[in-house]
């Protein structure tokens, strides 16, 4: 899709922001026992601080490892590209979830005794959620935005 620096941070910044809006709500929920209202309150505090943290980290490594991984079960000269598109996004969501789950509980939970099992609890509740929100819903919204976006310059560029 993104095949240049510019398309590749765009691309990136959206799928990050709507993750990271998600998942900051989904949290919140988990840890408040429902959804309210009041969820999507206290969430604009903590997107700022999760979306530089999910940026940083898909910038700086996550981004081409899952790409590497992605590309020892598919190769994309020969497969149909929505088996690329599945495999890179399992890839990606197998690298942000623990990581995003290790952020997300040092911000609720702190570093405590049970900061291992606080940990691994919420890569259980994350590992679902993320796997369906990134491939039925985050990702097509951001491809279909990325083809608006890029529509005319990514024409010029298939002639």
């Amino acid at each position: 899709m993104p095949t240049t620096k510019l398309q590749l941070l765009f691309f990136m910044s959206l799928t990050v922001l709507l993750s990271v809006v998600a998942f900051v709500n989904y949290n919140i929920a988990i840890s408040m026992g429902s959804m309210t209202n009041q969820v999507f309150f206290l969430s604009l505090k903590e997107i700022p601080i999760e979306f530089l943290f999910a940026f940083l980290i898909q910038f700086v490594f996550g981004n081409k490892l899952a790409t590497r991984m992605a590309f020892k079960i598919v190769d994309p000269k020969t497969d149909k590209p929505l088996f690329i598109i599945i495999a890179i996004a399992c890839m990606n969501i197998l690298i942000m979830c623990p990581a995003m789950s290790f952020i997300a509980t040092v911000i609720h939970n702190g570093i405590n005794i049970n900061f291992i099992a606080n940990w691994l609890q919420k890569m259980t509740f994350n590992f679902p959620f993320a796997f369906f929100i990134q491939i039925f819903f985050i990702g097509p919204i951001v491809r279909n935005v990325f083809n608006v976006v890029f529509k005319k310059s990514l024409s010029t560029e298939n002639v």
